[in-house]
This record gives structure tokens, sequence and C-alpha cells, in this order.
């Protein structure tokens, strides 16, 4: 990594010029909420191609940088606009090769958590059976059946998933890495392991001892992480817990702009070609849509750990 002189700090511009390469794989995770736009927008900019683009549920985030041309592979386990309806440009990728044709890998939510584990503990599959009666195993020669080596029946396995870099969101982090998220999960500590490199793009950077003083709630350790990137609103139009809510007018505008391919690229053009960054891209959302996500307060408890000398 570029050395910073402060810590693993580096900008989105910086960690996205050093760590996404044209052609690699990159999953940019989050269930619901923590999903990276910011780091998704900066990629466009600086447009990288022919990425496999990996994620549970690949929903607007991924529909605008298929749109941009970026990705040539999608690996995945559900597609749509969370709440909404179908991703159109990932449809016209798949249907019409527009911009261009994306092949689609496909595997149950179990699928891919199981990859992810696999990926996180160096185990050669992963087995399951959440393919009986599926099929997805017909189109998907990577979801394989064994025999169970203590009898009965065979057994579907998945191979491991260690995608070449990760971007996960969060509320903090120091200025090591060592990460905390609260609030609705996902697969975030498992894709941290399983991932080659790591870049974590939180709300704050705080000091080491604010880390050290509410121990669990650090899902990710400093040590797995290659760049932390202080980006406040980052993961708009989704959400993170106890910083502002998910943007629901936003989903419902997508579903309606991005129907069509020339009202899809003046929005990109508008709103991430035409900013150089995301404060830019807040300052043009205007502080009164800002404002409007922000929760009122529901503190969470303190707790006395004990000491022991």
């Amino acid at each position: 990594m570029p050395d910073t002189g402060d810590g693993k700090a580096m900008s989105m511009q910086e960690a996205v010029g050093a760590y996404v390469q044209d052609g690699m794989s990159l999953a940019i995770e989050g269930f619901t909420a923590f999903i990276c736009f910011a780091a998704a927008h900066e990629i466009v900019r600086q447009r990288r191609r022919d990425l496999t683009l990996v994620r549970l549920t690949p929903d607007v985030i991924y529909d605008q940088m298929i749109a941009a041309g970026t990705a040539r592979r999608l690996v995945f386990s559900y597609l749509g606009n969370p709440g909404v309806g179908s991703l159109h440009c990932v449809r016209r990728a798949v249907e019409r090769g527009v911009p261009h044709r994306v092949e689609l890998e496909e595997y149950s939510h179990y699928g891919m958590v199981g990859r992810y584990v696999a990926g996180a503990t160096g185990l050669p599959f992963f087995p399951l059976r959440s393919y009986v009666g599926s099929d997805l195993p017909a189109v998907n020669p990577d979801i394989r059946f064994v025999d169970s080596p203590y009898g009965g029946e065979k057994v579907a396995v998945v191979p491991p998933l260690r995608p070449d870099l990760a971007i996960l969101h969060a509320q903090r982090a120091d200025l090591s890495g060592n990460t905390q998220l609260w609030g609705l999960l996902g697969v975030q500590k498992e894709v941290a392991f399983a991932a080659r490199r790591l870049i974590v793009v939180v709300e704050e950077i705080v000091p080491e001892e604010a880390i050290r003083s509410d121990p669990n709630r650090t899902l990710i350790p400093g040590l797995l992480v290659d760049a932390v990137v202080h980006e406040p609103y980052g993961a708009h139009p989704s959400y993170v817990q106890g910083y502002y809510d998910r943007d629901n007018a936003f989903y419902l505008e997508w579903d309606r702009l991005s129907r069509d391919e020339g009202r899809t690229l003046e929005w990109l053009d508008e709103w991430v070609h035409g900013v150089p960054d995301r404060a830019a891209y807040l300052r043009k959302l205007g502080p009164v849509r800002l404002d409007a996500l922000r929760p009122g307060p529901a503190p969470a408890a303190a707790v006395d750990y004990g000491w022991y000398p």
C-alpha cells in the first residue's frame, strides 16, 4: 500500500487507483445496508473494465456499474431492485448485450454464503442441501454433487470464493483498520477473511481507544485491511444504522429512469462522471434531502467489562 503517513487512511480516489484493476474479481457486500455506492461510483469514474462483480444481492449498485460498462461477469444469488422490481440495466446487458454482454453465474443465497465461508477458512469446498430440487446445477457446472463420506445420499458442494478485492462499508474504524459494525449485518466478516485485498469505507475514523473500549463491535480486524477510506454518506442511497436511513425515493426513481438506456447514461453523466468525488455528490443532493434521512436517537447501553489486574 502507498505510504500515506497516516496509518492506512487513503482517499477513495487513491484506494480505487491503488487496488481496483481491470479484469479482477470485486465484491462490494452489505445486506440491504452498508452498500458502498461511493466506491462503485469512483470505480466508474476511473473507467475500470472487465470486472467480475460478486455480491449476494447485486441490486442497484451493480445495475449502475453494468450500465457504465465496468463488468463482464456477475456472480450472485438474487437479482432485483429491492422492494421495487427488475434491474433493467442488467437485463439489457444479459438479453441484448447493451452496453455489452454480461455472463451470469448464479447460486442460492446459502450457496454464496457457503462459498465465502470456504474461502475464509481455507476449505476446498462447502457442502449444502439447498440445491435439492433446484434447476441451478443444470446451468452452473461449479455446483457439483459428491458422495457423503458418512454414507447415504449425495450432497451438493460449491467451490471456495476468494475475491481479488472486497470493499466493505461500516460505521467506524481506527487508522489501523480495526472496523466496527452494528445493525443489520450480512456476510461482511466472511468476505473480509475470504478476500485477497480489503478496503473498508467508514462514516468515521476514531481513535484506537474508542475501538478498544467496545471490542465486541469489532467485526473486521485491522490485520485484514489494506486501506481505510473516510467517506461520510458513502453508502447512500443504502443506509448505515445510526447515521442515515435508506433513501427509498431513490430506488423508485432508479426503477423509472433505468428502463431507458439514454436516461440511464444521462444520470451517470450527471451524478457520477459529472462530480469529482463523493463530497460533490452530497452537495448536489443537498442538505434538505440528507437531513430527512437522519435518524433520531436510540442509544445502546454501555456495559462494564470489568478490570482484572
